[in-house]
């Protein structure tokens, strides 16, 4: 648990920006664009620990790196609608035996278009007398709810939100699974895909997307090239990118369930992929490469990938592992843009966008 407190934020962010630009000083970049996010409510979803304590069950959370349990009563970093939902169901849970009863944890998912799920995770199994109080107090709440045991997932009515984000004056519509990964900080991740279709304007050609998740760039970028070839390795990322596609009208773009080094191997004719038998590869014109990867950055084989298409857009959610990988990438390709996202507020995460095109030989 982070402490909030919005008059420390510019300063703290400061601080983060300069440590940045420490850590990058061997690389020339560009002018970087800071995007601040919202000092407070800024988180659209929450997972809490469910404390026991005088017959009574309270919020919970632990400060990153100890082991005590802080009982909470709200959560300035979470949205506005968290913070609504949580007093009545806590109130609810502690006026039902059944509901209280070994409950671990309650997550909270919500959208900046005011739509929310909450899910409680218990060590028992759930039967028809859970699935009952259940029912009431998502009657009571107006708030879908879901039950986690071992081996047990019930959902009661639907087990995803939707939201939507508004890029360039014009309206995204996601639908975001219970437990996939969502962009955390919303107005943040709206800047986001602002800058990276900004980026995107008069590269041209065909788009490859690694790592597409629900294809939250896929569906902005997707305008501005002539088709997109997107790669996912979760199954549950594939089935929501492909509704959100539909959802916002984008025909252009093709899907693969594979990872960024299986689709190394075959764009390098290293083996055929039955996952690729109706994808014509050599019939695309790429000209950029969208890039999300995880912590641990570009593999050796994705990273030396990157570096043959014209431009590249890098969002990272680690700046150790970009500065890694800048450093190989700048060798054939110049940094034009840079920019830092604070989807984090309060810890020394910082999210970065790059925007690197090749060299143009002198």
């Amino acid at each position: 648990m982070q402490p909030v407190n919005p008059d420390e934020y510019h300063t703290q962010l400061t601080q983060k920006i300069r440590q940045l630009r420490e850590d990058f000083q061997t690389l020339q970049l560009p002018d970087i664009k800071v995007h601040e996010s919202p000092p407070i409510h800024y988180r659209m979803r929450a997972e809490f620990r469910i404390w026991h304590e005088q017959q009574r069950a309270h919020y919970a959370m632990n400060h990153p790196g100890e082991k005590n349990t802080y009982i909470i009563e709200d959560f300035p970093a979470g949205s506005r609608l968290i913070n609504t939902l949580m007093p009545p169901l806590l109130e609810a849970i502690n006026a039902s035996e059944v509901l209280s009863r070994r409950l671990f944890s309650a997550e909270f998912l919500t959208t900046l278009s005011g739509d929310a799920l909450i899910t409680l995770i218990y060590h028992k199994p759930l039967d028809s007398e859970w699935q009952t109080a259940a029912r009431d107090i998502q009657t009571q709440l107006g708030v879908p709810v879901i039950g986690r045991s071992r081996k047990q997932k019930i959902v009661l009515q639907r087990d995803y939100v939707q939201e939507t984000l508004q890029v360039a004056n014009r309206d995204y519509h996601y639908q975001q699974m219970e437990s996939s990964f969502t962009q955390p900080n919303a107005e943040v991740n709206q800047k986001m895909l602002n800058w990276a279709l900004e980026r995107s304007r008069g590269c041209g050609g065909d788009l490859l997307e690694l790592y597409c998740g629900n294809g939250n760039f896929t569906c902005v970028l997707a305008q501005q090239f002539d088709r997109v070839l997107a790669t996912e390795i979760s199954k549950l990322s594939v089935r929501s990118a492909e509704h959100n596609l539909n959802a916002n009208q984008v025909d252009n773009v093709s899907i693969v369930r594979m990872s960024s080094e299986e689709l190394t191997e075959a764009l390098n004719g290293v083996r055929p992929f039955r996952r690729l038998r109706d994808i014509d590869l050599q019939g695309y014109g790429f000209t950029t490469v969208f890039v999300d990867p995880p912590r641990a950055g570009l593999d050796e084989g994705t990273l030396r990938l990157t570096q043959r298409f014209d431009h590249i857009i890098y969002i990272s959610c680690n700046p150790k592992t970009l500065r890694e990988n800048l450093e190989t990438l700048s060798d054939t390709h110049d940094i034009k843009h840079f920019a830092v996202f604070d989807q984090f507020p309060y810890t020394q995460h910082l999210e970065c966008g790059v925007f690197l095109s090749k060299e143009v030989p002198v």
